[in-house]
């Protein structure tokens, strides 16, 4: 049982640490996969994909853009401004990474790559797309967490441990998602694994640029909050979605969704 008034005695940026190791572990779990299956069944990985969206769209609202909204009303900000504002710039960030980044989704052929054009071999470009994905979650729970900073209340804590939760469900179809794909491409199920878990490095280093913004500039907390939705939310529609509906059994990737939102609501309200 988590001791949530215990963790409050903890200095946030290292909770923004624990946290975000956490959820990288959860992608190293996923990637494990790779241990005991060479390919993953479709409708599986559609429904794996569709709940994974599910959390990200829930925890976009319930542990960002709502705490944005109550916090900016707080400090005497025009209450929408600020997730407005922080919403679009998230996604618009993710736009021009998605716009720079080479790489290639899973299921397309790697003439399909995104990004500016580049030799780099399929494999790279396949582990490039998590590792985008992987971005927005790692901000989002750093700035969660730095959000104590300026509220040490045992509700704002148990926000950031429902979204730490949340987010870390979802990484683990995307671990396998990296893997076994690379299996496919010939990695040996060592390489599979060990890249597979490397996608989600850039979620601790995220989240403690996260939460050390919002530690020492305070005032940005709204802002940062809603930015990390925008940022969220762009990767649902452009990469979770589309990759969910491949294929037939697109009923299980709509029900994953529908479950997926369901439990990350509960978690927030039940913790939060």
């Amino acid at each position: 049982m988590i001791n949530l008034e215990k963790l409050l005695e903890y200095n946030p940026i290292l909770l923004a640490l624990g946290a975000t190791l956490f959820t990288w572990f959860v992608t190293a779990a996923g990637a494990g996969l790779v241990f005991f299956f060479k390919t993953i069944n479709l409708r599986v990985l559609n429904f794996m994909l569709g709940f994974a969206a599910g959390v990200m769209i829930a925890a976009s609202f319930w542990s960002l853009l709502a705490p944005a909204i109550e916090i900016a009303e707080e400090k005497g900000m025009t209450p929408w401004l600020p997730a407005l504002t922080g919403f679009l710039a998230g996604a618009g960030f993710l736009l021009l990474v998605d716009q720079i980044l080479p790489h290639v989704h899973p299921r397309l052929k790697t003439e399909n790559s995104e990004g500016i054009k580049t030799s780099w071999n399929r494999s790279v470009l396949l582990i490039l797309a998590i590792t985008l994905h992987n971005i927005p979650e790692g901000l989002a729970v750093g700035v969660a967490f730095g959000a104590l900073i300026a509220n040490p209340d045992i509700q704002v804590l148990g926000a950031a441990v429902a979204l730490a939760i949340g987010i870390g469900l979802q990484n683990f179809p995307e671990g396998a998602a990296v893997s076994i794909p690379l299996r496919r491409e010939g990695f040996s199920r060592r390489k599979a694994f060990f890249y597979g878990q490397m996608s989600g490095i850039v979620e601790p280093i995220a989240g403690v640029t996260g939460a050390l913004l919002v530690v020492y500039i305070e005032p940005i907390l709204p802002f940062a909050l809603a930015f990390a939705a925008g940022a969220m939310i762009f990767v649902v529609v452009e990469e979770l979605i589309p990759e969910s509906q491949n294929g037939t059994g697109t009923d299980l990737s709509t029900i994953g969704a529908i479950l997926g939102f369901s439990v990350m609501m509960v978690l927030d309200v039940a913790l939060g």
